[in-house]
């Protein structure tokens, strides 16, 4: 078994391709055993395109963690990010931050996936 986390991102999304597009380049500077997996790779994850652009994926150790998790599983990974990690996994953070990324975070991006691909 590898140490490897993979993470399965909407690269469609600016906001999405910015922000792991920092996360890979902390990676590639730290050697953090991260790799990145666009969209297209979602059947390879047992989903589909549509399921993996609703939230953020990641796979460690046989797992897969989606939405605010995933997110602390890859500043855990980021040498200058573990304080991010451990301060929001804190209980009355994790569970407040886990609600405003399922209920707003979240679906505001999946709706703003949705009208790129109508206007193609």
């Amino acid at each position: 078994m590898t140490d490897e986390t993979r993470i399965l991102y909407n690269d469609t999304c600016p906001l999405c391709r910015f922000e792991i597009g920092h996360y890979r380049a902390r990676a590639e500077a730290t050697g953090a055993p991260l790799a990145f997996d666009p969209l297209d790779k979602a059947g390879d994850w047992g989903m589909t395109e549509d399921q993996a652009a609703r939230r953020l994926h990641v796979r460690q150790g046989g797992r897969v963690l989606s939405g605010f998790d995933a997110f602390r599983v890859i500043w855990a990974s980021l040498p200058r990010w573990r304080w991010l990690a451990r301060l929001t996994g804190l209980p009355v953070l994790r569970q407040g931050l886990s609600v405003i990324y399922d209920r707003l975070v979240g679906p505001a991006l999946y709706r703003a996936h949705l009208r790129r691909r109508r206007r193609g």
